[in-house]
């Protein structure tokens, strides 16, 4: 994994903090992944240890909780 993965479901926390992890990373180090428009996504998203969004997916694969904006439970419904 050569980016970090930024994981959202699109409420207004979770937008801020993708604006911020660009701001801070840069737009070519991070792939945006809105699991509200993209639910195949939220199995991966939970393999990688994500417990609630907006989180971070460094290369490494350590999962950085940004915030609260929702459990992965609300996401998935």
């Amino acid at each position: 994994m050569s980016k970090s993965i930024f994981y959202h479901a699109g409420c207004p926390v979770c937008v801020s903090a993708e604006h911020d992890v660009i701001d801070l990373i840069g737009h070519s180090k991070v792939q945006i992944i809105h699991l509200g428009n993209d639910k195949s996504r939220i199995d991966e998203a939970v393999k990688a240890g994500v417990k609630s969004v907006p989180a971070l997916v460094t290369p490494n694969r350590n999962v950085l909780h940004i915030n609260f904006g929702a459990s992965m439970e609300e996401v998935i419904g």
